[in-house]
């Protein structure tokens, strides 16, 4: 009986993908991040990798402005709104300052001016994929949270809403309707399950789950 094949190895080695037309350039890229051992993909226009089969895996988005289609400026649009935050390092062949301004301003890493140095242009990977990475462990670290958060119940919830305020046990009880022993068994199951010590470390998890509070 004929084996199924193995699926590929996960890894959280970084992979860029590179936009433009150009297929000199693209190649000179790839050369060049394959020069310093980083894996990467390229393509001629943003419709080719919308359509291809990208893993999953930090990296960041080299992309030139001027393409065929949707242009590198509203492929960054395309993206955000997408919800994909995927660090974009511009490049093109036009100096275009209300082009670059708009770029940064929508959150991308750096705008290159072509013929770029070698060098600018692997500075300009590094930070992104470093912004990357920070990204991915942040989210990791708040899926963690929220899957602890949603075992909880809802009385539960209120009494840690309180308890992050720095209420005491006998103000809550007094704000809930519930009495003092109460407040403490459910303070100490919260604490359990949010596998927190200490209100301090419930604070911090509290901020992951509503960040603008």
């Amino acid at each position: 009986m004929p084996q199924s094949p193995a699926p590929p190895p996960v890894t959280n080695d970084p992979l860029v993908l590179v936009v433009d037309d150009d297929a000199g350039m693209r190649e000179a890229v790839v050369d060049l991040l394959r020069s310093v051992g980083i894996e990467s993909l390229a393509f001629g226009s943003t419709a080719e990798l919308l359509a291809a089969a990208v893993p999953d895996r930090p990296g960041c988005l080299i992309l030139d402005v001027r393409l065929p289609g949707l242009g590198g400026l509203e492929f960054q649009t395309r993206l955000d709104s997408l919800g994909i935050a995927l660090p974009i390092v511009f490049m093109t062949g036009f100096a275009d300052v209300p082009m670059s301004v708009r770029a940064m301003k929508a959150g991308a890493m750096d705008f290159l001016i072509k013929p770029f140095r070698d060098q600018d242009m692997l500075d300009a990977v590094e930070a992104a994929i470093a912004r990357d990475r920070s990204r991915r462990r942040d989210r990791a670290a708040a899926m963690t949270v929220e899957s602890l958060a949603a075992t909880l119940t809802p009385r539960e919830r209120e009494v840690m809403a309180e308890v992050v305020k720095g209420r005491l046990n006998k103000q809550i009880a007094g704000d809930l309707g519930i009495s003092e022993v109460t407040v403490k068994l459910h303070r100490g199951k919260v604490m359990r399950k949010m596998q927190v010590r200490s209100v301090a470390d419930l604070v911090r998890k509290a901020e992951v789950l509503d960040p603008e509070e």
